[in-house]
């Protein structure tokens, strides 16, 4: 049993039980992938996968148990490449980065231009998706870390640090009655226009549909977009009233207008979601401490390690009071 082995299994378990895709992502070749996949089972004594003719039809129970298990020798394994790297104080590597549309485009730039100052060997890789897809590559151990926002508790999966807070903004071309009223809208007022948001406004347990809901009203949502560029986009020809991170909003978007809403929706935070008993390489501390400042990277090291977010960290920063360098204009 090899490491490569084991990193062949986990692929393919995350390619959906595509060997082709599998085997792109470890930069193999198909034939290659599955003669080792042969040798694993071999060695093992029994199938990790159950066949229908020449194709993967599921993870066998087998399979699963010695998929967890490879997770954690994979994790490990890293973990100790890290201690290798830090020890020879290497300063060239990459950094994996499972985020949000709206975290790419108009949150991160800043730190990730920071960073490439300090470590300008580092490749930083974003991998930009919905809220669940981020998430899941972190599980998967596919990146090296996952920014995510919420309206409630912190994400279910990974030791999350806190970074910043938010408000969502409604936001409506300079025109709109809504726009020209001179006063803050209304849920009420709101249940009566379609409104364009995220696609998380879809889900069940969504905040926005919980803050109508909570009224005995029924939000109109007229389109979802996972990119506030393209929900901007919609309000701007009439689609509908928008509903975005205050973030996404810019100095050149001079033909909208953004209202308040903290009123209406609760308040969103912004987390660095890291895998647990993970150690990090110092460029991955640097990213964080230029992402929010009030991190100190020990701190961040002996709270990972202790497994217990310090009580002081509940002072998240709103995004409005960020320190500059943590600002997109500042990059």
């Amino acid at each position: 049993m090899t490491l490569t082995q084991l990193r062949y299994l986990v692929a393919i378990a995350d390619s959906g039980l595509n060997i082709t895709l599998a085997a792109e992502r470890v930069h193999a070749t198909q034939p290659g992938l599955s003669k080792q996949l042969k040798q694993l089972e071999d060695e093992l004594g029994f199938q990790l996968f159950v066949r229908k003719g020449k194709s993967l039809d599921a993870v066998s129970q087998a399979g699963r148990h010695v998929l967890e298990r490879a997770r954690a020798i994979l994790a490990e394994a890293a973990n100790i490449r890290a201690i290798a790297a830090n020890l020879r104080n290497e300063a060239h590597g990459e950094l994996r980065i499972a985020t949000t549309h709206t975290q790419a485009r108009f949150a991160l730039p800043a730190a990730i231009g920071a960073l490439n100052q300090r470590y300008p060997q580092v490749s930083v890789h974003l991998q930009p998706g919905r809220d669940g897809e981020v998430l899941a590559q972190l599980e998967a151990g596919r990146v090296d870390l996952a920014v995510i926002s919420t309206a409630g508790a912190p994400p279910p999966i990974g030791f999350a640090l806190p970074a910043y807070r938010w408000q969502r903004v409604i936001v409506a071309p300079r025109e709109h009655p809504l726009a020209t009223s001179g006063r803050q809208p209304s849920l009420d007022e709101l249940a009566t226009l379609p409104l364009v948001s995220y696609d998380s406004s879809l889900k069940a347990d969504s905040s926005l549909r919980r803050a109508f809901e909570a009224r005995g009203l029924r939000p109109q949502i007229a389109m979802t977009a996972g990119d506030a560029d393209l929900i901007k986009t919609y309000v701007r020809t009439g689609l509908g009233i928008g509903v975005l991170a205050e973030m996404a909003m810019q100095d050149g978007d001079t033909d909208l207008r953004a209202l308040p809403a903290d009123h209406l929706f609760p308040q969103c935070t912004t987390w660095i979601v890291l895998r647990r008993e993970s150690v990090l390489r110092e460029y991955v501390l640097e990213f964080i401490t230029q992402f929010a400042p009030h991190l100190d990277r020990r701190d961040v090291v002996r709270a990972l390690a202790a497994d217990t977010v310090p009580a002081e960290w509940s002072a998240v920063p709103h995004w409005r009071e960020r320190s500059p360098a943590a600002l997109p204009d500042a990059a």
